[in-house]
């Protein structure tokens, strides 16, 4: 069981049957009355977000979320492939249950299926990928006072910002979590 006054980021919890996560919290002891939880919930299942309260003394029977460890293989219109890395069974996993940071994630990367009671509801990529530039304009040198960023196609389609001095064809690194450029690889 956790309470609601142990509710820290990421932290799922059983509520009426449903599976939610802490997206943020805050406690709130006002000069009158009694202390309470101000929270945003997200359904893990359906996705959707909510902004509740609690005492902090509720108590939740907590929900454990399962994380395996896959290989994305393929993928085919809407559905796509992953290996499992132990058993080698492939799975296909509906392209509504990627989410956004799935665009950097090219074949053959590990990547994290998340599943409660055997029902997947996400993929979770690596932090970091490293994925080549294969369109962008050419920089120009000089006249920047600031930093200075352009339009960038990587090779798995996906679309970010570079700083002017990154080229066609360069090893940069991205962060999945956030879409921005962090370095050149």
């Amino acid at each position: 069981m956790v309470t609601a006054g142990d509710f820290r980021n990421g932290l799922t919890f059983d509520m009426n049957g449903e599976v939610m996560q802490v997206i943020e919290f805050q406690h709130v002891k006002p000069g009158k009355g009694a202390a309470f939880v101000r929270t945003k919930l997200r359904n893990v299942i359906s996705g959707a977000v909510t902004e509740t309260t609690f005492n902090p003394t509720e108590k939740f029977p907590e929900a454990y979320i399962e994380r395996r460890e896959m290989e994305y293989l393929y993928n085919d219109e809407n559905l796509y492939y992953f290996m499992d890395t132990e058993t080698y069974e492939q799975q296909a996993i509906d392209s509504a249950h990627l989410g956004d940071g799935f665009r950097f994630v090219k074949e053959n990367t590990p990547v994290k299926v998340l599943s409660y009671k055997g029902v997947v509801f996400g993929v979770e990529p690596p932090n970091f990928v490293e994925l080549q530039v294969v369109k962008t304009d050419p920089g120009f040198k000089g006249n920047t006072a600031t930093n200075a960023t352009k339009p960038a196609t990587l090779e798995t389609g996906a679309e970010i910002k570079v700083p002017l001095f990154i080229d066609e064809g360069e090893m940069i690194r991205v962060d999945t979590r956030t879409g921005e450029y962090m370095e050149r690889a």
